[in-house]
């Protein structure tokens, strides 16, 4: 497989990719991310594929609107929804009860990740495209890229594409809450607090 460079604003040539079932590295607000279409199971498969990700490990799903929330989440709690105006787009993602139409791929359980990036780039491929399956465009345990050359030198011939939107912040990940329980669970801890997160529920 040829491994393409295109700049980030041609979406066009990505979404062509992704509606036949392929995967695109784009740049987020933390790292270049590799995603598919959410709803393609045999895409998603071959996210693990591309990457060597163990397959127990769930992957995020990113949306470029709230209205989309919707699509990938059932009885989406208030908590949720509390964070969510207030953290997104933006470094925090949410743990939820997922929509039984998604791909057991995407995980294993009855939960779903889901955020909302603040990334112009990223939000441009996410409101053109839908709901997508995404994680660090990296093989597996390798440093996860912050420019397209990085994403290039780890999975060149494995994808056919990389949206090349310069550099991305890199450095600290997104806060992962589990908010499918009373109170929220930080899971993984981020730039976003415990204390932001309590506030935002006052």
């Amino acid at each position: 497989m040829k491994t393409q460079i295109l700049p980030a604003s041609e979406i066009q040539p990505a979404l062509e990719i992704l509606r036949y079932g392929g995967l695109v590295a784009f740049p987020t607000d933390t790292v270049y991310g590799l995603g598919s279409l959410a709803f393609d199971h045999n895409a998603i498969e071959s996210i693990y594929t591309a990457k060597d990700r163990p397959i127990e490990k769930a992957i995020p799903i990113l949306i470029g609107e709230m209205k989309d929330l919707d699509l990938v989440a059932e009885s989406i709690p208030q908590m949720a929804q509390d964070f969510a105006s207030r953290f997104w787009p933006g470094p925090l993602t949410c743990v939820i009860p997922k929509k039984l139409t998604l791909p057991p791929a995407i995980s294993a359980t009855s939960t779903v990740a889901v955020r909302i990036p603040d990334h112009r780039d990223a939000l441009a491929l996410l409101r053109a495209a839908g709901p997508m399956a995404v994680t660090s465009a990296n093989i597996s345990g390798a440093p996860s890229p912050t420019t397209a050359k990085e994403v290039y030198s780890q999975l060149n011939g494995r994808i056919p594409l990389i949206l090349d939107g310069g550099s991305t912040p890199g450095g600290i990940p997104s806060t992962i809450v589990d908010c499918s329980g009373e109170s929220p669970v930080i899971l993984r801890e981020g730039s976003v607090s415990l204390e932001n997160l309590l506030a935002a529920l006052k």
